[in-house]
């Protein structure tokens, strides 16, 4: 056994060589792709000197195929946890230099186990994903191994914050993990995602479609909405891990942290007062909106790149944490379709689940028509914004900017589906659908039969103008709180998140509700 020295020398050699990961030519290999280690890139998540390493001795048990004359160090993947901006955060990071990182039962026990610490801690996980899938030698007990984190991706849903980075490939079973965590991150040309890779879909449909296509970062963010950031590189994608974190709440019992950076709450934003164009059909930017509110123009913007008619973003006030849905004017008019119902669906969920209020901004003129909306869903997909809106019990509060017509006035959080404080602009147009239409219908009679049909349209379009495209009929009723200077929307609505801030609503006793699919 030798002495006791020898013992510790022996220690420090064996984690020596773990740290070695799949040996220098593998590493080298990998690095030849601008990819960071599993382990740099866990140095870069944490602050320095604060990561500790657990289970690093651990190994695979299979003896199939030649397996058990098989080392692995750490069984691909590295465990442990350490602090993020002086905040406990728990994480692994697969090692494709490893046995390119192949998942089997000792590899998922290791990951099981983090995740379980960071449950019972109340602390964020975060999971570096750089895999080759199953570790098919082990079988059945690979697939035991998917399941198990399958199962705690979901008890630790809306818990604590569940984050992955795709900083490799991801295939097959391994896909559902991260979809199933809150965000998802891919690096641009080095991550993947798909269920079956362009060989199988060949073979199969004989369809013809590289890797980058098929499930490339930007193919994710921008068509199936599965990722929620496309980065540079790791270090990009961790730096900006590192962003999201600061404005969460490290778990479902707690506020979210209050960051001051020094913007006055009382700023007057006086470039609001010309923003909203003089034309009702002409667009502009509603991130110019959310800059002049927001604490120093700060915002960080999950899915920037699609559903771009309505804009998702977390921001401060006073240095606290809001998460901003609003609608995009200079894309589709802003319109709600299906994508951008569910993009808002998820979010507003989140910010639910972990105490962060809701600022909604306004400008919607209805819901997206056509057959390929209808044929897609739009009615059950659209319906998600109203029940989320109606299950949020966090603190709500809305600015209807311009236009906000029908069914999408309803669900872009109005009063109706419990706002707790409603504003609106003088810009404000709040009608059952706009002046030209409503002419036509309810006038339509008086239209065609006037001997100037053009001018008598033009009469009650104004007519009707007059009457609901404005804030005050809704106002009059009661269904919006105030109506506001713009350059005072800033100072107007942290004066409200103040005084909602230990806002208490408790929904009906029940195991939990049946969300439309």
């Amino acid at each position: 056994m030798g002495s006791v020295t020898d013992r510790i020398n022996a220690l420090i050699e064996l984690k020596k060589k773990a740290k070695e990961l799949g040996g220098e030519k593998n590493v080298a290999k990998h690095k030849e792709k601008g990819k960071l280690t599993a382990r740099e890139r866990l140095d870069a998540l944490f602050d320095a000197g604060t990561f500790t390493e657990i289970d690093m001795f651990v190994k695979h048990r299979c003896v199939n195929f030649g397996m058990e004359d098989i080392e692995i160090p750490s069984d691909g993947v590295v465990t442990g946890y350490g602090l993020v901006d002086d905040r406990p955060v728990f994480a692994y990071a697969q090692d494709f230099t490893s046995r390119a990182g192949s998942l089997g039962e000792m590899h998922a026990k290791k990951i099981c186990k983090i995740m379980d610490m960071a449950h019972k801690a109340g602390a964020p996980v975060v999971g570096m994903n750089d895999s080759g899938g199953a570790r098919i030698q082990e079988g059945v007990d690979a697939l035991y191994g998917y399941g198990e984190i399958f199962y705690r991706n979901s008890l630790c849903s809306g818990v604590i914050p569940q984050i992955s980075a795709i900083m490799g490939p991801t295939a097959g079973g391994a896909v559902y993990s991260p979809a199933m965590t809150d965000w998802v991150f891919m690096v641009k040309k080095t991550s993947h995602m798909f269920i079956t890779g362009p060989q199988v879909i060949k073979s199969v449909t004989g369809e013809e479609i590289s890797f980058e296509d098929l499930g490339g970062a930007m193919t994710h963010n921008e068509k199936s909405g599965v990722a929620h950031f496309a980065c540079e590189s790791d270090q990009d994608a961790i730096s900006r891990i590192k962003q999201l974190i600061s404005y969460l709440p490290s778990n479902n019992m707690e506020d979210p942290p209050v960051v001051d950076i020094g913007d006055d709450p009382k700023r007057i934003a006086s470039d609001l007062d010309t923003i909203i164009p003089d034309d009702p059909n002409q667009s502009y930017d509603m991130k110019a909106v959310i800059r002049q509110i927001v604490d120093n123009g700060e915002f960080f913007e999950p899915h920037a790149h699609f559903a771009k008619n309505i804009i998702v973003c977390f921001a401060r006030l006073n240095g606290k944490s809001v998460g901003i849905i609003a609608n995009q004017p200079k894309v589709m008019a802003g319109c709600l379709d299906i994508d951008a119902s569910d993009k808002a669906t998820r979010f507003i969920r989140f910010c639910d689940a972990f105490n962060i209020p809701l600022l909604t901004l306004a400008d919607v003129p209805g819901y997206m028509p056509g057959s390929d909306q209808e044929w897609g869903g739009i009615i059950r997909h659209g319906a998600k914004l109203l029940w989320c809106y109606s299950e949020a019990t966090v603190p709500k509060l809305l600015v209807i900017v311009r236009k906000d017509y029908g069914g999408a006035y309803i669900a872009m959080s109005s009063k109706h589906l419990g706002a707790d404080i409603a504003f609106a602009w003088p810009s404000a147009e709040i009608a059952v659908m706009g002046a030209e239409g409503a002419a036509n219908i309810i006038h339509r009679k008086e239209i065609t039969s006037a001997q100037d049909p053009a001018g008598k349209r033009r009469e009650k379009i104004e007519q009707y103008l007059e009457l609901f495209s404005n804030p005050y009929c809704a106002a009059s009723r009661g269904y919006i709180d105030d109506v506001i200077v713009p350059s005072e929307t800033r100072m107007r609505l942290i004066e409200a998140l103040e005084v909602m801030a230990n806002k208490r609503q408790t929904l009906p006793p029940k195991k939990h509700g049946n969300i439309p699919a």
